[in-house]
């Protein structure tokens, strides 16, 4: 048998950043991936970090940002490569009722270094009440980061592509799987848990999105644009537009309703665009929770089995102080926050 300190299931965004925090905390870990399409292989990756028609500030984003910041820039450094990329971002202000809102966050000192200004006229974009001006708005190049970090778990031979079966867990008189015997099996496995015996129960809400990824015949405005979809720049001409929000169709399959919904709003919006080519449409399952806080912690009959999930479409922002989080807990037993820790649901166990 082969001890180790933690078997990691997914290499998602949760899974790839946990494992590399508990590398850099000296754990002795193996990941399992079978390459199944995950939400983060598809994602944007945006941040920002206020939304909603009220304009609220994501919940501990004060905490949070600064924490993904500098975690993604520990990655830049290490892999000699850009991850994490900010701009700015202009919300189209759709209605009196935002605007008002809109105006009310001018006066909270709070909302100062998020919100700059109202923009009432653009060349580009049609926004008869204006643009808010936003910053410390990103998006995480999502695809490169997890390449990145699969080949480094390659290259430490810690990383396993397999069809990982329940079953093959053994949780008596040890713990074991195949020929490891780890401390604590960690799931990270995204959408798939609503599969998984032990933390199926947790109320996951899962969403479908679907996203496009296409090129402009002319050069293209530099900012992010968020008018209930977005629009992200990724250089002079090529940019992703998404997402749509489907609760009934729970698959990966790409669909005409969709690409013409995310075209016309486009259109509707930003009409000098002209798209040259479409390169491609992408769905993914987004792992998103009844109360929109993660899913972490022991089971509370196994608590060698843990879960890692539940970011939803926020996991770019939120996954860096998370897991910074569960490692102090793994590790030196600090207790979890009580938003995300799973106890809150001990009951459906």
């Amino acid at each position: 048998m082969i001890k180790i300190d933690y078997l990691i299931i997914g290499q998602g965004l949760a899974g790839s950043l946990l494992a590399w925090e508990l590398i850099q905390r000296q754990q002795k870990v193996i990941v399992i991936d079978n390459n199944q399409v995950n939400a983060s292989s598809v994602a944007a990756g945006l941040i920002n970090p206020v939304t909603g028609m009220r304009f609220v500030k994501s919940t501990d984003v004060d905490l949070l940002l600064p924490t993904a910041i500098d975690f993604y820039q520990k990655l830049a450094e290490y892999f000699k490569q850009t991850f994490y990329v900010e701009k700015p971002m202009l919300r189209l202000i759709r209605n009196i009722k935002e605007l008002s809102a809109c105006e009310k966050r001018f006066k909270d000192k709070a909302y100062n270094p998020y919100l700059e200004n109202i923009i009432p006229l653009h060349p580009d974009i049609n926004s008869s009440l204006g643009l808010l001006k936003q910053n410390k708005t990103a998006y995480l190049l999502t695809v490169p980061l997890l390449a990145a970090l699969k080949d480094y778990f390659i290259n430490l031979d810690i990383y396993i592509n397999t069809h990982f079966q329940y079953d093959s867990i053994k949780l008596s008189p040890v713990l074991q799987w195949k020929k490891f015997q780890p401390k604590g099996i960690i799931f990270c496995e995204g959408h798939f848990a609503t599969k998984n015996p032990w933390f199926s129960s947790l109320p996951f809400q899962l969403v479908k999105g679907e996203i496009i990824t296409a090129t402009a015949k002319e050069k293209i405005q530099p900012s992010i644009l968020n008018y209930g979809n977005w629009f992200i720049p990724l250089n002079e001409k090529k940019f992703r537009t998404g997402a749509t929000f489907d609760r009934e169709n729970i698959n990966i399959n790409v669909t005409l309703s969709a690409k013409k919904q995310l075209l016309d709003s486009l259109k509707q919006v930003y009409p000098r665009l002209q798209i040259e080519q479409i390169i491609n449409q992408q769905a993914g399952i987004r792992p998103t929770t009844l109360d929109k806080m993660p899913f972490v912690g022991q089971h509370p009959n196994h608590p060698e089995l843990t879960i890692f999930n539940g970011f939803g479409s926020k996991g770019s922002l939120q996954i860096p102080w998370h897991c910074q989080r569960f490692a102090d807990n793994l590790l030196i037993k600090t207790p979890l926050h009580s938003s995300s820790d799973i106890q809150r649901y001990h009951a459906l166990f």
